[in-house]
């Protein structure tokens, strides 16, 4: 890599959403993410986000594909390697193993530049082995815990649930606590916690996360061990509901309904069968559905 090149990663990493978005497909290389779900993660309007990323791909970080309709992005391996030659070529008098450090020893861009360009392998998932699943949301108090209980209760043993928040309230909502013991959910094990309990190096390794509100899914998330498969299921929040306690309780109601049809879904994928692309299409259609769509 020459200056000018060097430079130009450089100016292109030089920006908030630009730097946000190059974060985002690094913590899921070597796979990528369609455009659609790289600007409901973060926020950004669909026109915005198309500049930044062709900025990113000019410089030679982002690599991008076509399949169907849609387009991917992933992280450009060989230009990341060559930003940080770039960087440490000249450290130690020119023999960066000095430093115990070299760009082609690194792990962290230990995988193929153009792996996502080939067709996707099966899945590693197998039949037989229980699916570690984390929901997400700004304050863990509520549809997290729900979609917690009910993953457990839907799932018969072959998914295991778990729920945490970026800013945890402390305490589960009352009224989501009322309405799962009303269904007869084992409510004794729920807390509110934060989500870094999950990315630690005792943390379970998780195969799906799940966000749940658009204020977790917009937030730079902790790195996941396992590299699981991310998806967004926003839904309104249920403690928001204005009213009489009447109306509070519906929208705890109506939530939990929600929930547990997207759920009841998700554990009937076929998800042994399913290569990598296919099942990341299918867990995003789930949160596609709208409420109104839902009630209909």
């Amino acid at each position: 890599m020459d200056t000018q090149a060097a430079i130009a990663a450089f100016a292109a990493l030089a920006q908030d959403h630009r730097l946000q978005i190059f974060r985002l497909l690094m913590r899921q290389a070597p796979y990528g993410l369609p455009a659609g779900q790289i600007s409901d993660c973060l926020g950004i309007t669909a026109s915005t986000l198309s500049s930044h990323l062709s900025q990113l791909e000019r410089a030679g970080l982002l690599r991008s594909w076509r399949d169907q309709r849609r387009i991917f992005y992933a992280a450009n391996a060989e230009g990341i390697r060559e930003l940080i030659a770039f960087l440490t070529e000249e450290c130690c008098e020119g023999h960066p193993e000095l430093c115990g450090y070299t760009p082609q020893g690194d792990p962290a861009l230990d995988f193929k530049a153009g792996v996502a360009d080939a067709p996707e392998p099966k899945a590693s998932f197998r039949d037989d082995r229980v699916f570690n699943v984390l929901f997400l949301c700004t304050g863990n108090s509520a549809r997290s815990i729900m979609a917690e209980c009910i993953l457990n209760r839907l799932g018969r043993g072959r998914f295991h649930a778990y729920s945490a928040g970026s800013q945890p309230r402390g305490t589960v909502h009352p009224y989501a606590l009322e309405l799962l013991q009303h269904y007869h959910y084992d409510i004794s094990h729920l807390r509110s916690k934060n989500w870094g309990e999950f990315s630690g190096p005792d943390a379970p390794p998780l195969d799906f996360v799940f966000t749940l509100c658009d204020e977790a899914a917009q937030e730079s998330c902790p790195v996941w061990p396992g590299q699981p498969m991310t998806a967004h299921w926003g839904l309104p929040d249920p403690a928001a509901a204005q009213g009489p306690d009447s109306a509070k309780r519906f929208a705890f109601v109506d939530t939990l309904r929600m929930l547990t049809q997207r759920i009841d879904i998700f554990v009937n994928l076929p998800v042994a069968k399913l290569d990598r692309l296919s099942l990341q299409h299918r867990v995003d259609a789930i949160g596609k559905t709208t409420p109104q769509a839902e009630r209909s």
